[in-house]
């Protein structure tokens, strides 16, 4: 973890921010170092936090999933990581499925449908590429998805590719364990 950044505590956060924030902070009893951190910019993260929640109508939950633990996996984002698979495991998509995910190996994947497997693979060809040279994986997702998901995929990702390079840059620890390891 580096401390350049100062920590800024949930009693800190600008009004508005800790309003939009606090169903989080009762939900998971703690404000996350990621929030801590990029609270400097309470703007930014408020439209930050409202791409999150306009993600949730825009794709399906389970898409969602598979898309964080994705980009987290192929950006070694433990922190993401590790909260999803919590969620993931919460939302009942069970180990098998986490686990395929997390192989990021949509073609050995039996616990993904063949939706799935296309989802991962524009994923994988998106994050790899930073965009570029995805057009068959993004014609393929059209095809399966639709274009409005499809965009929505394009979107999420670039959520997730946002949290993955803060949290690397401020070499921040998971707030909790894989559910696949003992610690965080």
């Amino acid at each position: 973890m580096t401390a350049a950044i100062p920590r800024i505590g949930f009693e800190a956060l600008a009004p508005a921010l800790r309003e939009q924030l606090a169903p989080r902070v009762a939900r998971l009893g703690y404000l996350g170092e990621f929030f801590q951190c990029t609270a400097h910019q309470p703007d930014v993260l408020a439209a930050f936090n409202l791409l999150t929640e306009a993600l949730k109508t825009a794709l399906p939950q389970r898409s969602i999933e598979l898309v964080a633990l994705t980009v987290a996996g192929l950006l070694d984002n433990r922190y993401e990581r590790h909260q999803h698979e919590r969620l993931s495991a919460t939302l009942r998509y069970g180990a098998a499925w986490i686990a395929d995910v997390n192989r990021l190996d949509p073609s050995a994947a039996t616990a993904l449908s063949e939706t799935e497997r296309t989802l991962q693979r524009l994923c994988i060809a998106l994050v790899r590429g930073l965009g570029r040279g995805a057009d068959d994986e993004i014609a393929t997702a059209v095809a399966v998805l639709g274009p409005a998901a499809t965009i929505g995929v394009l979107f999420a990702v670039g959520r997730y590719l946002t949290h993955s390079l803060i949290v690397n840059a401020l070499a921040l620890a998971p707030p909790v364990a894989s559910i696949f390891e003992g610690a965080p």
